[in-house]
């Protein structure tokens, strides 16, 4: 049993160091989580950035490509223009043949 002060001192002094023991175990189990959760986010991270460096490389091939492209699609609105104005001279031509009868 406790019969001296130096009794006293030892238990006080064992309880203080449980407590300190389960806060530091404490402490280490939130900083381990911490470390986890950052662990997580920053391989979110990564992948997004591996994502976005594969659409700029893929617009980039895309873009190494389209001098061809456009050089068809200019030929095309061209020859759309030219249908569409062909059309309306065909049209007004019609509108006053009908209008001179």
């Amino acid at each position: 049993m406790i019969l001296t002060s130096n009794d006293i001192l030892n238990v006080v002094l064992a309880i203080c160091i449980a407590v300190l023991t389960f806060f530091l175990c404490l402490a280490i189990y939130y900083f381990v989580d911490s470390v986890k959760r950052i662990n997580k986010i920053t391989k979110k991270v990564e992948g997004t950035v591996t994502k976005a460096e594969e659409v700029v490389i893929m617009a980039k091939d895309k873009l190494k490509n389209s001098p061809a492209y456009f050089m068809i699609l200019a030929e095309l609105a061209k020859k759309a223009v030219a249908f569409v104005q062909e059309k309306k001279t065909r049209s007004k031509e019609k509108a006053n043949k009908s209008n001179k009868k």
